[in-house]
C-alpha cells in the first residue's frame, strides 16, 4: 500500500508500466468534472470509475482483495479512511474470478488511513482493505483498476 500526495503520483511511475497513463490521464482531466461511470484512461484492461458511495462506518466497512487489479482510489469530496490488513493475514474466502474480488465480513481491519481530497492510495494484491470509512454520508471517489 502506498498514501501521498496526488501531485507526488508521477514519482511512482517506475513501480508498474501502466501508472505512466494514469498520470497522464490526470494531467489531461479534470476528474471533479468526469460523470459517474467507467471511463477509458488508455491502459489495456484498465479504466477509471468515478462513483458516489455511501459513508461507513469502520465496523461497517468490509475488507476485500483483488487478484488481477491494482486499485488506485483518489477521494474527490472530503476525506476518506481505508481499512489495512495484509492479504496473507485474512482467512480463505470464495473468490470471484469474474469480478476479481473476495469479501471478508466480520473481519477487523489491522489499522487505518486517511486519504485527503488531494492525495491517492495504491492497493495492490497484498493489501486487503476496507473502503469508505467516513462520517460524510455520500462520497465522491475515482478509483483506477490497473491490471497486475
Amino acid at each position: 500500500m502506498i498514501i501521498d500526495k496526488l501531485q507526488n503520483l508521477k514519482d511512482y511511475a517506475a513501480l508498474h508500466p501502466q501508472f505512466r497513463k494514469v498520470v497522464e490521464f490526470l494531467s489531461n482531466n479534470d476528474l471533479q468534472q468526469l460523470e459517474a461511470g467507467k471511463h477509458e484512461i488508455g491502459v489495456e484492461g484498465g479504466f477509471v470509475n468515478v462513483q458516489e458511495a455511501k459513508g461507513k462506518t469502520s465496523h461497517e466497512a468490509v475488507l476485500e482483495i483483488h487478484r488481477k487489479m491494482i486499485d488506485i482510489q483518489v477521494p474527490l469530496s472530503g476525506e476518506e479512511t481505508f481499512g489495512y490488513t495484509p492479504t496473507q493475514d485474512l482467512p480463505d474466502a470464495d473468490f470471484d474470478e469474474e469480478k476479481d474480488i473476495a469479501f471478508f465480513p466480520g473481519e477487523e481491519s489491522q489499522s487505518y488511513v486517511t486519504c485527503k481530497q488531494g492525495m491517492f492510495v495504491i492497493f495492490f494484491p497484498q493489501d486487503g482493505h476496507a473502503p469508505c470509512i467516513s462520517a460524510e454520508s455520500n462520497i465522491k471517489k475515482a478509483i483506477f483498476k490497473i491490471p497486475v
